[in-house]
């Protein structure tokens, strides 16, 4: 594993412990949600400011300053349901625009990125289109499960699942995929997951959005 990978892992992992501490000791406090939210918020910021996505930016921006309000009145009565529509807001969106690239005549997602690092094959196009169906299963998945949870579970079971186990969960599914990848097809391209790690950081705003996939339908 490469040096800026191993990194961002590791302030991934502290970042994940640090998250549910604070939920467990200090989720009230106002400077709390501030650390919470803002490592989320800002990268976000940054990312719609270079991609000249307007919409996302005004959407972080709406956010941000909500967050500052939330702050400065010092918290909220119960701000557990604050976390809970984060944690279900992110995934329920995530699940949203993987599965509107679905749609017939559009180039799913993750065939999308991997134009960006292969020569895209009928074959390859029929496997990234599934495995972007499988992301969305699984972002709508655990959004339905963080719901659950959060109604039937202590407090302490829905923090460990939203601030440890999920990142766990798209770790495995991350490296998961990329092993089995070449034992279901040994002819595919090989790439890192430093290399897959990138293209997923710079998301698909490079990549032929509007395409059609003929052969991944």
């Amino acid at each position: 594993m490469n040096t800026p990978l191993l990194l961002g892992v590791l302030a991934a992992a502290l970042y994940a412990l640090g998250s549910h501490w604070l939920m467990l000791h200090a989720a009230d406090a106002p400077w709390a949600v501030a650390a919470l939210f803002g490592p989320l918020l800002l990268p976000l910021l940054g990312l719609a400011w270079r991609q000249r996505q307007p919409l996302l930016l005004a959407a972080t921006l709406v956010a941000l300053a909500v967050l500052v309000a939330v702050v400065a009145a010092g918290g909220l009565g119960d701000v557990h349901r604050l976390y809970l529509a984060q944690h279900v807001g992110v995934h329920a969106a995530l699940g949203l625009s993987f599965g509107w690239t679905l749609r017939p005549g559009h180039t799913a997602l993750i065939t999308q990125m991997a134009h960006r690092v292969h020569h895209v094959t009928p074959d390859m196009a029929v496997y990234t289109r599934g495995l972007t169906r499988l992301w969305v299963g699984y972002f709508f998945g655990m959004a339905a499960l963080s719901l659950g949870v959060f109604v039937l579970a202590p407090w302490p079971a829905w923090s460990l699942l939203a601030n440890l186990l999920t990142p766990l969960a798209i770790g495995a599914l991350f490296v998961g995929e990329h092993l089995l990848r070449y034992r279901l097809h040994p002819e595919f391209e090989r790439v890192t997951l430093a290399d897959m790690v990138r293209v997923f950081r710079q998301g698909a705003a490079a990549a032929p959005s509007t395409a059609t996939d003929r052969t991944g339908r």
